[in-house]
């Protein structure tokens, strides 16, 4: 199974589909074949690892992959079906596939005759895919919603300029995680008042490999000569403030990993809306006082309300601090904190 990891992490990392490893072995242990999803519309890691075979060398084999196998039609046929024609008699997966359409693979195998061992490593492999579980299991893209701030939690000063609150550091690190996103989301304020490229670029400014398409939110018109048009893939616009409408069609896009970018006013509504999986916080050792916050209206009108946080790293990035934190998925009565 760690074999599978190894193997999943060659697929892309974004994308609608995840990334999948498989290892298949004969009657006496040894490994006979390898195989890994390379993205839509290619073989899944199962089929694929199959590929490598010749007729009936799979007979009684085992196949050891790191999701349950699908058991649906999409842009390929069912995974479950091509191991039960390959004869394969016994399947070990990871984590179980939680998809409304793509489930049921496991059933399908042992209705079939075969044997099926699920969850060999399957915490570690449900950190490995946690934005596409995330988008599987809800119905919408994993997001993010990234800020930089003083340490008093002001994006920018009160005449409104906010150019390199964070250093050097820290704003290559938001350009790696641009880049591992399908998309990066701004409101029209902030392309209105910062005019940013959205792009991801290495040290000296190059474009980096993998772009994030760009998404502006708002209903507000955008000059044609604003950098977001020189983007390398073209803008998408999403004429509306309710968030829940643009999720919905960034998903039906088939976008899986998704960066709020943008200004106080849309990282506050997808919170409000409770549609943020991840923080990427930025914390400057500034002072900057005013009204300029980072946040600012997200419902929460009592500290029963509060929005709990689990932190699940801080790193010092220069002089900058990098806060990765999640939700606390607690019931409502459970959040309220005693004493201070």
């Amino acid at each position: 199974m760690r074999t599978a990891i190894e193997l999943a992490h060659n697929g892309p990392a974004t994308g609608v589909n995840p990334r999948v490893g498989c290892v298949i072995l004969d009657a006496a242990g040894a490994t006979i074949a390898e195989g890994w999803h390379r993205g839509v519309g290619t073989p899944h890691a199962e089929v694929d690892a199959l590929s490598k075979l010749g007729e009936g060398e799979a007979a009684g084999a085992t196949a050891v992959v790191t999701l349950e196998p699908c058991n649906h039609w999409g842009h390929t046929g069912p995974c479950s079906e091509a191991l039960i024609e390959a004869g394969v008699a016994r399947v070990v997966y990871a984590a179980t596939d939680p998809g409304h359409s793509s489930s049921g693979g496991a059933a399908r195998l042992r209705e079939a005759g075969v044997e099926v061992i699920g969850g060999v490593l399957a915490d570690e492999v449900e950190a490995f895919l946690g934005d596409w579980l995330t988008a599987a299991r809800l119905g919408r893209p994993y997001i993010t919603v990234k800020w930089a701030s003083s340490l008093d939690g002001r994006a920018a000063a009160d005449d409104g300029t906010s150019t390199w609150i964070t250093g050097a550091a820290a704003r290559q690190r938001v350009h790696e995680q641009r880049e591992a996103s399908d998309a990066i989301v701004v409101g029209t304020g902030t392309v209105l008042a910062d005019d940013p490229s959205l792009t991801a670029r290495g040290d000296a400014g190059e474009l980096l490999r993998t772009q994030p398409t760009p998404v502006v939110v708002g209903m507000r018109a955008v000059p044609k000569d604003a950098a977001v048009f020189r983007h390398p893939n073209p803008v998408i616009f999403e004429g509306t403030h309710d968030v829940h409408d643009v999720v919905a069609d960034l998903h039906q896009r088939g976008f899986r990993r998704v960066y709020v970018e943008g200004g106080p006013t849309l990282a506050s509504a997808f919170i409000e809306a409770g549609l943020v999986d991840e923080y990427a916080i930025y914390l400057a050792p500034t002072l900057l006082g005013g009204s300029k916050v980072a946040i600012g209206d997200i419902g929460v009108g009592t500290i029963s309300e509060q929005r709990l946080l689990r932190i699940h790293s801080i790193e010092q990035l220069g002089a900058d601090l990098f806060i990765q934190a999640v939700p606390e998925r607690q019931h409502p009565e459970q959040s309220q904190r005693e004493g201070n």
